[in-house]
């Protein structure tokens, strides 16, 4: 039998968006790097938090240049304390998912402040970039 976490109605973990897309988790772009290691590390933690986090991955998160990209989604809780998505770029070894893994345990966006080592990391959103880009 699973153990399956059944979340009150509306409540939302804090969610880690791993990108495996095109370049992220890719052995050719980054050979020194373990991506099959990092993101069991990061399901198995999620699988022992007793549902305070989440793991899921995504393909091409877009900002293929910064990659490993993990977005760092705020729960139900953290959004209504005024967490964002943050995401990080260049998580590539296992401080970075040290880090990672410490903030989403803790409560992630809105409910605790990011590691200091681990905001040098952060790049912006997207479509930020993109509006950034069109103000110039």
């Amino acid at each position: 039998m699973t153990n399956t976490f059944i979340r009150p109605f509306g409540q939302r973990p804090c969610t880690l968006v791993v990108c495996r897309g095109c370049c992220c988790g890719d052995r050719r772009k980054h050979p020194g790097t373990d991506h099959a290691g990092q993101l069991a590390r990061m399901r198995a933690a999620a699988a022992g938090s007793g549902g305070r986090f989440a793991v899921r991955t995504s393909d091409c998160l877009g900002p293929c240049g910064q990659a490993n990209v993990v977005v760092v989604q705020p729960s139900s809780a953290g959004r209504q304390k005024g967490g964002r998505a943050v995401w990080v770029g260049w998580a590539l070894d296992d401080d970075s998912t040290d880090d990672i893994l410490a903030w989403a345990e803790a409560g992630g966006p809105g409910e605790c402040e990011a590691p200091v080592t681990l905001t040098l990391q952060v790049i912006p959103a997207p479509t930020e970039a993109r509006r950034r880009s069109r103000r110039r």
